[in-house]
């Protein structure tokens, strides 16, 4: 029998080329002949275009072309999801600007700095306009209208039925209201695309793009331009990070598409770091209106939620995340008997929202843990105690939640307990009160989050091959696209491990259109059950046809052929009798045959991956400064393939969660100019703010796909950072803090203990927009499959 190397500790394979410097970015791409384009962007945040010229620009050296909207004539579209049918995004502003960063113009010249140079020569005429930077401002009555022709600036939204009411059986009801911050997504690498109109000799158009979604870039490029789909290259080579904020064509992606066509000639455009700050969409921006209805014994009875999407300039997808994948994980882990959940999009003046990390889970999580704890400092009740009595029976599942998740499996208490025991929660509670009785001004905050998440929402399907050469070594592909997450590793280890080819004789291919016939990319944390069983399956395919193949030379049985230890193929009972991979592929080859396969393997559902997190922070009661001691994170991603790997999910998802808990925002002015446009005014953190995470796991497998995987990539953003918010809070609870919205900076916790010790204390409830959720339509049937899948 041979062993598995499924389960280990595979060291990553694609990380030679990423350290020593081998790896090739859209940015280092050099073709014959290359143009490079700069766009013009709007410094207002709203205003009519009242003209526009460009004749200094495009006389000045070096420019080959300047360009409008009218001179390039492209059809307005869609981005990832279609939120309102009536508002299709124009690639370069036409009658108006909405948004500080909006492409106008467009130049295109030999070298990026003489485009930069002519860029700034473009003069644009604008009649300023009042802009509404804030989501429930938008909603009042005299706001400016983003989209005048609608009559209103809402552009998107669902409700519950109004019976029955989630509150009624209710003995204590607990309300707030909490902002979920509208974040950058900031990757290290930005947008950046290559458009090759001179082609390959067999495609029309190759394009050279930083995506997460090779595949669907090509549907949108045919769509939008009227190509045949025969006749468009897409090419992601490495990309330095997507987190959700590249599966789509951008206007700008569209535009330099569109120029390069006009042109004849290849055009580049790679964004800067500013330029990402304003026009990669943003993620989050949910301001949640929460009302959970309890026993005085602490029993859930209903949960009635009212969620405000910002979807910011053109209706950006991120604004229906809380229409979709919000309301879909608003119960969590609960046993919720009653869910009542609104939900609406509306539109501002400011970088149109987007995907980030996690796509609506992490604010359903995130106020449902926060309303948890509020509720236990209403019972006088231990927060851990309070969700215990809530968790739904492991042996309820499969459970359908009453928004309409089908959860596959799960033991919520298993990773709770476990991070209970790797925190020390006990003692913590001892060294809390001690530091309490003594007046200490850094007081020490425990916070707890538990979460369940839904990763390839809608289940769907992925495609996987597998090649043995004559020579012995395998190539495998996957219609995925990687960006960090480490696919080459898994998916060689699923080849290795089903046909015993050592894992440095096997290739990996993604990511080009013309290699991999088809594939869904990489988002909502489905790669490895989507990508890795179609993988797996065209694996044990090849085997099959190898054992076929060994069976004819070795003049034996095919039930009678096996894979040895050493990986060659020999006779049951005869071990003398046996042929290697190169034999065999080579017989292969000399009979007009390859040991090759490609297909397509499909998941009949969403998997539900889930986990606990405890967070502990010290709080400096003088200054507001936030200092996290320890994290203790417990993910269940259901059969773990590579440890390393999960790991290293893992603690990329802590930074982010963490980051947004204590750091990250993206802050506008009343005038809608964004005051956090660079990495100098934008709080990401560095190494020196974080500090060593205690990661654990708990499998509970899952039977909706043959290798029992759930995702992992978001998990551990979802867990931490109401865990963090949470802990935050309960550090100053003893003074009377009951709630700091995120995220939680030192000026927010400084004025939260001032207000305090003065006796102020700030209504945690206020009600939303008047009539905004009484007039959206009753939600009903089935929701997009894909809303949420970045």
């Amino acid at each position: 029998m041979r062993g598995s190397i499924l389960g280990t500790r595979v060291r990553r394979v694609e990380d030679a080329d990423l350290i020593t410097g081998a790896s090739s970015f859209v940015g280092n791409l050099q073709l014959e002949g290359l143009l490079h384009a700069v766009f013009v962007r709007s410094p207002l945040a709203h205003g009519r275009i009242t003209g526009i010229d460009v004749a200094a620009a495009a006389s000045a050296p070096g420019v080959v072309a300047v360009f409008t909207a009218a001179d390039l004539d492209l059809p307005a579209h869609h981005g990832y999801m279609v939120v309102n049918p009536q508002l299709p995004r124009p690639p370069l502003a036409t009658d108006r600007v909405r948004f500080v960063g909006e492409p106008v113009a467009l130049v295109v010249a030999e070298s990026k700095a003489a485009a930069v140079d002519a860029a700034e020569l473009v003069e644009v005429d604008y009649d300023p306009l009042p802009a509404v930077v804030d989501p429930e401002a938008a909603l009042e009555q005299g706001a400016e209208l983003q989209f005048p022709e609608l009559g209103t600036n809402l552009v998107a939204g669902a409700r519950s039925a109004p019976e029955p009411d989630p509150l009624a059986d209710a003995e204590l009801v607990v309300r707030a209201r909490m902002v979920n911050q509208r974040i950058a997504v900031v990757p290290m690498e930005g947008n950046a695309v290559v458009a090759d109109p001179t082609g390959d000799g067999e495609h029309e158009l190759v394009v050279h793009i930083s995506t997460q979604m090779p595949h669907g870039v090509r549907a949108q490029l045919c769509d939008v331009f009227g190509l045949p789909a025969e006749k468009v290259r897409v090419i992601a080579p490495h990309v330095g990070g997507g987190f959700g904020g590249k599966p789509a064509i951008t206007a700008e992606h569209t535009a330099t598409v569109g120029a390069a066509r006009a042109l004849g000639r290849p055009v580049a455009w790679v964004e800067t770091r500013s330029e990402n700050l304003v026009s990669m969409p943003h993620g989050r921006g949910q301001v949640g209106y929460y009302e959970l209805g309890l026993t005085r014994q602490g029993k859930i009875t209903g949960l009635r939620a009212r969620v405000l999407g910002d979807a910011g300039g053109w209706a950006g997808f991120g604004g229906v995340l809380p229409i979709y994948m919000t309301y879909l994980m608003a119960p969590g882990v609960y046993d919720v008997p009653v869910v009542g959940y609104d939900a609406a999009a509306v539109v501002t003046n400011t970088t149109p929202m987007g995907a980030f990390r996690g796509a609506g889970r992490p604010e359903a999580a995130a106020h449902l843990e926060r309303i948890m704890d509020i509720a236990a400092a209403e019972l006088d009740m231990d927060p851990v105690e309070l969700r215990r009595r809530n968790l739904l029976d492991p042996a309820s599942f499969p459970f359908t939640t009453r928004t309409g998740a089908v959860y596959d499996s799960g033991d919520y208490d298993l990773p709770l307990t476990e991070a209970l025991r790797l925190a020390g929660y006990e003692k913590l509670r001892e060294e809390q009160a001690t530091r309490r009785a003594n007046g200490d001004p850094v007081q020490l905050g425990i916070g707890v989050g538990v979460y369940v998440e839904v990763t390839s929402p809608g289940g769907g399907s992925e495609f996987g091959s597998v090649q043995v050469y004559p020579d012995g070594s395998a190539t495998v592909s996957a219609g995925t696209s990687a960006h960090g997450q480490g696919h080459a590793t898994a998916f060689a280890m699923l080849v290795s491990d089903t046909l015993g080819i050592p894992l440095d004789k096997i290739s990996y291919v993604q990511s080009d259109t013309a290699v991999v016939p088809r594939g869904g990319g990489t988002g909502g944390s489905k790669s490895l059950q989507l990508g890795g069983s179609a993988v797996s399956a065209a694996a044990t395919d090849v085997l099959e046809q190898a054992r076929r193949q060994a069976a004819a030379l070795l003049e034996a049985a095919v039930d009678d052929i096996e894979l040895t230890e050493d990986g060659r193929f020999g006779v049951a009972g005869v071990p003398s009798a046996a042929v290697t991979w190169v034999q065999v592929a080579a017989a292969a080859q000399e009979a007009g045959k390859e040991l090759a396969a490609g297909l397509d393997v499909a998941q009949g559902g969403a998997t539900f991956p889930f986990g606990a997190h405890v967070s502990v922070v010290e709080v400096d009661t003088e200054t507001g400064r936030v200092t996290p001691r320890q994290h203790v994170a417990v993910d269940d991603c259901g059969r773990i393939l590579n440890p390393l790997l999960v790991e290293g999910q893992q603690h990329g998802g802590l930074a982010q969660g963490i980051a947004q808990a204590l750091y990250e925002e993206v802050v506008y002015d009343p005038e809608g100019q964004p005051l956090t446009a660079t990495l100098a005014d934008y709080r990401m953190p560095s190494a020196a703010d974080l500090f060593d995470f205690e990661t654990a796991t708990t499998e509970t497998p899952t039977a909706l796909n043959a290798l029992g995987a759930k995702g992992i990539g978001e998990s551990a953003t979802i867990g931490s950072t109401p865990a963090v918010q949470n802990a935050v809070v309960d550090a100053l609870s003893h003074l009377g803090v009951r709630h700091i919205d995120l995220p939680c900076t030192p000026e927010r916790v400084w004025r939260a203990v001032q207000d305090a010790r003065a006796g102020r204390l700030p209504d945690l409830w206020s009600e939303p927009p008047p009539a905004v959720f009484d007039d959206l339509p009753i939600r009903g049937g089935a929701e997009p499959e894909d809303a949420g899948g970045i």
